[in-house]
């Protein structure tokens, strides 16, 4: 079903284009190595998704800082393992684990050739909760920053998603309008919530298998996302 309505396609990044998780994993065993960490990184990983999840939930709505994010997402995941370590490691370990995030640049099975079937058509953008600095570096090291016109990032507009104000200032930079635009990221509650909530049309990456309101046009792949589009 083409929309001939729509002229800008709006992205979230991690877990939507940029293969965190596998990334993530990646840097996790870096970081594990140079900082002597006596654990298996794929048993840490277990505790440490659903705790770095949640503590994501609490900083989208501003009940965390980023320094309590990066620190207790580790705390409270070695606690399950009954280890812990001073503070000034925790925050070396944080540091060392963000530096070496952007080194690897898997994306998601499709997202080249989806971007490639998009920027003929529609201009493209990035939305996203993270740190400007670092998703950059994601755009760049990943070689997909050239497919986006714009970014815009939580950090610099001072709120993260889903507050309408990160939303409006990207249609802002866009030079364009909600009823022209469509945003398409994996977290209901912050791309698609969020979007909806200043009139934007949605699509939902389904990825993870959540199950979401009928309602809501969803894909499950990213090439799917050619039947809508």
């Amino acid at each position: 079903m083409t929309n001939h309505k729509i002229t800008d396609v709006f992205f979230d990044l991690d877990h939507t284009l940029w293969d965190f998780d596998r990334n993530s994993f990646l840097a996790l065993e870096r970081v594990f190595v140079s900082h002597k960490v006596d654990l298996r990184v794929s048993d840490f990983v277990n505790a440490y998704e659903p705790i770095n999840c949640e503590y994501w939930k609490q900083f989208r709505e501003e009940r965390v800082s980023k320094q309590d994010l990066r620190r207790g997402r580790l705390i409270d995941s070695f606690k399950r393992f009954n280890m812990s370590f001073y503070i000034d490691k925790i925050d070396a370990m944080a540091t060392s684990y963000i530096d070496e995030l952007p080194v690897d640049n898997h994306l998601f099975d499709g997202t080249i050739e989806i971007l490639d079937y998009l920027v003929e058509k529609y201009a493209l953008h990035i939305i996203t909760n993270g740190s400007h600095e670092v998703q950059m570096l994601k755009l760049k090291n990943s070689g997909i920053h050239k497919y986006f016109k714009t970014v815009t990032s939580s950090e610099e507009v001072g709120v993260k998603k889903p507050n309408p104000l990160v939303f409006e200032v990207a249609l802002e930079k866009a030079n364009t309008h909600y009823e022209k635009s469509i945003m398409i990221g994996d977290t209901f509650e912050a791309d698609i919530l969020g979007a909806e909530a200043v009139g934007m049309k949605t699509l939902f990456y389904n990825y993870r298998k959540e199950t979401i309101p009928s309602s809501y046009k969803l894909v499950n792949n990213l090439l799917e996302i050619k039947s809508h589009l």
